[in-house]
């Protein structure tokens, strides 16, 4: 059985009359990367402070456990598993990048050679051996968050929480965030990650939740979120005017599109409906000339689940 880095149930959390988290449920296995999407205001930084134990959630709540440990019982050994980057950088720009660094190592009670070594490794790692001795202030926001990551990895956390921590960058610097993420995972490190790129979440995370309305709208792989979103089909394009006729016969449930010689078919996009299609084409001895897979994707699940009117926009294609 898959031990679990994180687990919430029932989780909920009010400010007076407004209520930000509703009854929160999320499981986040070891050593994967988890995503937590949504709007402006849904909740997910709430959701990581009560995580990261650093604030708590209302009276009554249910169960947390963050590395094997109950927060409402054990807080303190949780902490000692978690590392946080928020979405506003921890690095005191007055001091250098090292300076930053070996103030971490002695937050956490390193001594001087240890918290020394483990900077050094730590600079090396994220390509700032160069600027570690110039103030962090002149630093551009690449290197900053890759500074902030740098010193959440001083305690050697076995869980960290990422809150939006691309915001902000150019695509050069969030592709290389994208490939430091990746690479604290083949380590063992479980990441939990919120950010309001879906993109970035279609590109790194194991597993997706969509967070609504305080609640978890639908959790999944990125494939099974798509999934969840009608409209998608394959369209077959004949150049033959015969092979599209034969097609139309053996494929009853298409949708012809005379002009074009095409065959528009209802599909999920999975690869078992794909090899359907192919095989009673191919038992009719019938080949297409262009085969398109139209899929929704992560653009479509967010907005079908989080919009009031919850009406998907038009599925993207993919051209096999």
């Amino acid at each position: 059985m898959t031990n679990l880095a994180i687990a919430a149930h029932g989780l909920r959390k009010s400010y007076g009359d407004k209520t930000v988290l509703d009854g929160f449920d999320i499981t986040v296995p070891e050593g994967t990367i988890f995503s937590l999407l949504g709007p402006n205001g849904a909740g997910k930084t709430t959701a990581v402070k009560i995580l990261s134990t650093l604030i708590a959630p209302d009276p009554g709540s249910g169960q947390i456990t963050v590395g094997g440990h109950d927060l409402a019982t054990n807080a303190q050994s949780a902490r000692a598993a978690i590392g946080v980057t928020g979405q506003f950088s921890a690095v005191d720009g007055l001091i250098t990048g090292e300076e930053n660094m070996l103030l971490m190592a002695d937050l956490h009670h390193l001594s001087k050679a240890e918290g020394r070594r483990v900077t050094a490794e730590l600079l090396e790692r994220f390509d700032l051996v160069e600027a570690a001795k110039k103030p962090a202030s002149t630093y551009s926001g690449g290197m900053k968050r890759r500074l902030d990551i740098a010193m959440t990895l001083v305690g050697s956390p076995r869980i960290i929480f990422l809150d939006e921590p691309t915001t902000g960058l150019d695509p050069r610097s969030r592709h290389n965030m994208w490939n430091i993420i990746r690479e604290l995972v083949t380590d063992g490190v479980t990441v939990f990650l919120t950010t309001q790129y879906l993109e970035e979440a279609d590109e790194l995370a194991d597993r997706i939740a969509v967070l609504n309305d305080g609640k978890i709208a639908a959790e999944g792989t990125a494939e099974e979120l798509k999934r969840l979103i009608p409209g998608g089909h394959v369209r077959l394009r004949f150049t033959d005017p015969v092979a599209f006729q034969s097609a139309a016969l053996a494929v009853t449930e298409a949708v012809r599109d005379d002009e074009a010689l095409a065959l528009q078919i209802p599909s999920d996009g999975s690869q078992r409906n794909l090899r359907s299609i192919l095989d009673r084409l191919d038992v009719a001895g019938i080949e297409a000339d262009e085969l398109t897979v139209h899929t929704p994707d992560l653009d479509d699940v967010f907005f079908a689940l989080t919009s009031t009117s919850g009406v998907p926009t038009q599925p993207k294609e993919t051209v096999r």
